[in-house]
């Protein structure tokens, strides 16, 4: 027996949906028809003035797109998004897509307006006597919810913009009415096409052509068109990789309804239907972890963060930081960048061949070309990504490109000094006796803001004081001058020259070549910051010694060179600061001392077939190496640490001419091979300098006369001559010896074989390239 309030509850039920249908149809027709007409009753009249009333204007500019990132040679290098969308025209879909869409979708589109009153009714009426809820949606109004869905940037506008309700119904439909009338049908497809989500990530045709079959979706086929025409209705529950069978039926009833409209023959439909759904899928990738260069795309991505923050991105709250994001991952950006893939697998493979990736120690390295600051390569040993044994920390830069805050400098920050010297006059000749331990005192504080050792300062007087320190090994102590001192990182020696320079104009000279911790915050202005106690990055390190390298122009580092949205329209870049950061001389003296460190100084042994200059810098108790070197037309600097703490972790026993030195060495060679290789220019004026004495033992006098006068050294002959097991009338010897550092003009001495032998041969050909080392205070053996 039934149940009579069963029957009654549903009965009532039937009986409002009537009314409701009525109510609605009714109000529907007045929205069409004018407001003011009696016969739709108060309710309708009011209901249409109302949405006379409403906001009509809705953005139909192209939905979010994604950005794609370029080389600088125009290869794609990433590809950033949250929506996989690649919109196209509608010339540029095949017909049978359009027209298996129209026809799933909307059958009656190119013969009603935005509202299908026919279709309305007929859903209304079906909704009356089942459960399940017809559509009665126009291609159109699903346009506009599209539109809406895909401009929602927050969980609370989403959720607006798909409530089951009233209100969001009639506003669709206002939308709909406006872009009717300002758009053509064909556009009103082509941006539905474009904007429609087709699972797995998939926004917009060309995205599922490609997602699905890896075709553009202009080369699709009737069995594929179909099935994609299906899939927009339910996304989820027709997602043709997770369900198959689904899928499949819908495709079918696209294929059967095609039919029906007799668009295709029934004998088609049914050959279609009788195949299985073959997909040949093409998984979107994005994001710098997809990359071939994740840790340069990491350093563009945070640079484009900026640019499209108007330089504010830092200084914004997490939501604000999370629009930008949005924006980039959304906005269709097209970025050229300044990489170089030829650099960049030259960086790839000289850190992995010298540093194992799954491990804890790792290489790294920055690669900048000088007199444009162009960021050329950044590598680092480890994989890029989540999971065991790789790293999402931008490590070769600093926190404000993805990085941490950098590792110490060592004695890479010598050279700035050495810049200082030179600049203030300081002849290079100038010799300071520079024992294994010393104490210095007298050192002048500078204003500084930021913080040291945990104290803030702001426009304060910070350092100064006295410092003691030591060197490498016994080897170190004695006179050195400005060039052997650079040669051979001397410790005791800068430690003196920095008090003559100050402590103030070395800092800024450091930060005229853009140096800065790793941190953001100033060099500190401390003694020790010219053994490298401040903690940098080694884009910036890379991008002072281009400085060096062109002849003193600095230029900031710089990743982008070109931005255009998705209008066409190029974005105004942040202007690069190029600037001469000290004489032209100045800097030709400094590469040519620091040549010196690949041949005869620390670094000996790591020259790479050019002209080329550097400097080593081992950090304090073993806890990093570093190496800056360049040439001309290229300028890199590499570190090696434990990424885990460089204090709680140490590097022992490695220095910088080693794992640094050979990163550097290989991945320069490479980098550079096939290129041209300039020299240095030659210093434009005296800076005091010392000559080398050359060797010439075993030449005719007048040919070791002519190789003395040649390196500025006068020539005189001792009288008498030396027995000696040479040919008569050769060099036997020289004084000073050959190799020794003397200022110009210098008078050497020959002594000249008499052809007779001796019994007791003590010739000395008088080289002594032996090198050594630096340290910090309290290091035990510290490098170079």
């Amino acid at each position: 027996m039934r149940d009579a309030k069963l029957d009654r509850g549903k009965a009532f039920s039937t009986l409002f949906r009537l009314l409701g249908a009525g109510v609605v149809a009714g109000v529907l027709v007045a929205f069409i028809a004018l407001p003011g007409v009696g016969s739709a009753g108060l309710t309708a009249r009011d209901a249409a003035n109302n949405f006379e009333n409403m906001d009509s204007a809705l953005k139909t500019t192209p939905p979010s797109e994604k950005t794609v990132m370029y080389d600088a040679n125009g290869k794609p290098v990433a590809t950033f998004f949250d929506k996989y969308r690649e919109s196209v025209r509608l010339d540029q879909v095949a017909p049978i897509m359009r027209q298996a869409m129209v026809d799933i979708e909307d059958s009656r589109f190119y013969k009603h307006g935005a509202l299908d009153l026919k279709g309305t009714i007929r859903a209304l009426a079906s909704n009356v006597e089942s459960e399940q809820t017809q559509g009665g949606s126009t291609l159109t109004q699903q346009y506009v919810k599209n539109l809406l869905v895909d401009q929602a940037t927050t969980q609370e506008e989403y959720k607006e913009v798909t409530a089951p309700t009233v209100g969001r119904k009639l506003r669709e439909l206002r939308y709909a009415l406006d872009i009717e009338q300002h758009m053509t049908k064909d556009q009103i497809l082509e941006g539905y096409l474009n904007v429609a989500y087709f699972s797995a990530g998939a926004y917009g045709i060309q995205a599922a052509a490609k997602r699905y079959f890896s075709v553009p979706a202009s080369k699709l086929n009737l069995g594929q068109a179909a099935l994609l025409a299906g899939i927009t209705q339910n996304p989820t529950l027709y997602d043709p990789i997770r369900n198959p069978k689904e899928a499949r039926k819908r495709r079918d009833t696209v294929l059967y309804r095609m039919a029906q409209l007799g668009h295709i023959s029934k004998a088609q439909a049914d050959a279609e239907a009788a195949k299985p759904i073959l997909l040949n899928r093409t998984d979107p990738v994005g994001g710098c972890e997809s990359s071939k260069a994740p840790y340069f795309c990491e350093y563009v991505k945070y640079d484009m963060l900026d640019i499209l923050s108007k330089g504010k991105y830092w200084s914004m709250t997490p939501k604000e930081q999370q629009d930008v994001v949005n924006k980039l991952n959304r906005g269709g950006y097209t970025i050229r960048t300044t990489l170089d893939m030829k650099a960049q697998n030259a960086v790839d493979q000289a850190l992995r061949s010298h540093v194992a990736p799954a491990g804890n120690r790792v290489g790294a390295e920055a690669m900048v070309e000088p007199g444009t600051g162009k960021i050329k390569a950044i590598g680092l040993s480890k994989r890029f990504g989540a999971g065991k044994g790789r790293t999402t920390i931008n490590l070769p830069a600093d926190s404000h490109h993805g990085g941490g805050t950098g590792v110490s400098a060592g004695s890479t920050f010598k050279t700035f000094t050495l810049a200082a010297a030179l600049d203030e006059g300081i002849p290079v000749s100038t010799t300071i006796n520079s024992p294994q331990t010393t104490t210095v005192t007298g050192y002048q504080p500078c204003k500084y803001t930021g913080t040291i050792n945990g104290v803030k300062y702001k426009n304060q007087m910070a350092g100064g004081g006295t410092w003691t320190l030591h060197n490498a090994g016994d080897s170190e102590a004695g006179n050195f001058d400005l060039k052997t001192a650079t040669w051979h990182s001397v410790n005791t020696f800068y430690a003196q020259l920095e008090k003559r320079v100050g402590v103030c104009d070395a800092v800024a000279m450091a930060k005229a070549f853009g140096m800065k911790r790793g941190n953001g915050e100033d060099i500190a202005p401390v003694p020790s910051q010219v053994l490298g106690s401040n903690d940098i990055d080694m884009v910036h390190l890379a991008a002072a010694y281009a400085g060096f390298a062109a002849r003193g122009k600095y230029c900031t580092p710089l990743s982008v060179t070109q931005v255009i949205d998705s209008d066409g329209k190029q974005l105004k870049l942040p202007k690069q600061d190029c600037h001469q950061a000290v004489d032209q001389a100045v800097a030709d003296k400094v590469d040519s001392i620091l040549k010196g460190v690949l041949t005869k100084g620390t670094a000996a042994g790591r020259g790479i077939g050019r002209p080329a200059a550097g400097k080593t810098g081992t950090c304090e108790e073993f806890t990093c190496a570093v190496f800056a070197g360049f040439t001309p037309n290229m300028a890199a600097a590499t570190a090696y640490w434990d990424y885990r703490g460089p204090w709680q972790y140490k590097v022992y026993g490695v220095y910088g001419a080693d794992t640094p030195g050979a990163m550097w060495q290989q991945s320069m060679r490479s980098a550079l091979a096939g290129k041209p290789a300039p020299d240095f220019n030659t210093p434009a004026r005296d800076f005091g300098d010392t000559t080398s004495v050359p060797k010439v033992k075993g030449l005719k006098i007048a040919a070791a006369r002519a190789k003395l006068q040649g390196a500025d050294l006068k020539v005189q002959v001792a009288s008498g001559s030396v027995d000696s097991d040479q040919p008569k009338g050769t060099v036997v010897s020289t004084s000073p010896d050959a190799g020794t550092e003397v200022p110009p003009g210098t008078t050497v001495i020959l002594y000249v074989s008499s052809g007779k032998k001796k019994n007791d041969d003590d010739g000395n050909d008088g080289g002594n390239d032996g090198g050594n080392g630096q340290g910090y205070p309290g290091w035990p053996p510290p490098g170079h």
